[in-house]
């Protein structure tokens, strides 16, 4: 499938969800792509053709990092690594605290599982403000690793999630901008 007839099947598939969780948001739906398996094996394609050969590792965000993430570590044969909320994980493990619109919240990661100076793809269904992102980034970091790239299915542009994530040098890439 083509990036112009996936877009097309994606943009079919995902369901619009008005007002959910709350008024005024209009909620990208993406479970109905999990019930057509060519339409999922189309995405990790897209994915991994964006990845091949300049990553080590996938980084997957909790949790709907993990639908796809996976996959697409699979496909490449490059080890997945949970990125986690705060308590999720046994120790050792490293923590960054990232802002909300209102406080503050906390992801974690294994320190054992990435080698400084791999190439990592931090992936997530969703980009909107980038804080969960930027945070994921930052755990990376720490470890001496590099980020390479981020993946998106969705990209919500309006929420300048991008600007947050440019300072990593690393490719952005979205399969849907809204």
């Amino acid at each position: 499938m083509n990036n112009e007839s996936l877009i097309a099947e994606l943009n079919n598939t995902i369901d619009n969800i008005p007002d959910f969780p709350i008024p005024g948001i209009q909620f990208k739906d993406i479970t109905p792509i999990f019930l057509n398996p060519k339409l999922y094996e189309a995405v990790i394609a897209d994915f991994v053709n964006f990845s091949k050969g300049k990553i080590d590792v996938v980084c997957g965000i909790e949790s709907r990092g993990y639908l796809f993430g996976i996959a697409i570590a699979v496909a490449l044969e490059v080890p997945f690594v949970l990125i986690r909320k705060k308590g999720k994980l046994p120790p050792p493990f490293i923590s960054q605290k990232y802002n909300l619109e209102y406080g503050t919240s906390e992801i974690e990661m294994k320190t054992d599982q990435i080698k400084e100076n791999q190439r990592v793809l931090i992936h997530d269904d969703l980009l909107a403000t980038g804080g969960t992102t930027e945070a994921a980034a930052k755990l990376v970091q720490q470890q001496g690793a590099i980020v390479s790239q981020f993946s998106f299915l969705i990209g919500l542009n309006e929420l300048k999630g991008k600007e947050k994530l440019k300072h990593f040098q690393a490719d952005i890439y979205e399969i849907l901008s809204y």
